[in-house]
């Protein structure tokens, strides 16, 4: 399953009341380390199917949502179960350590 674009409005139904897991990508367009972990979330997406969700929330057209998890830089990544944070990194880092940090915290 591919990322899945998360708005304001959409931030709570698919994060907070998610039955599985949710990886919350906080990124914008002009960032350049975003760009860089894109492909690797999206790998990370079909490979965990079905036991980790992985949505992203653009800042700059979704301000709301990052304000209200303190986010002070991107990319941003928070991990959810249960509707609570379980986790959270900043800045990029390798598919590797990703898939690693994803797996330690669900």
């Amino acid at each position: 399953m591919a990322t899945v674009a998360v708005s304001d409005a959409t931030f709570d139904a698919e994060v907070r009341q998610s039955d599985i897991p949710v990886v919350v990508d906080f990124w914008a367009e002009w960032c350049g380390p975003c760009k860089q972990i894109g492909p690797a979330l999206e790998e990370l997406s079909d490979e965990m199917d079905g036991k980790v969700k992985i949505v992203k929330v653009n800042v700059d057209e979704n301000p709301n949502s990052p304000a209200q998890m303190g986010v002070r830089g991107i990319p941003a990544l928070f991990i959810f179960k249960d509707g609570e944070v379980i986790s959270n990194r900043a800045g990029a880092a390798p598919k590797a350590a990703l898939q690693g940090w994803i797996e330690e915290s669900v």
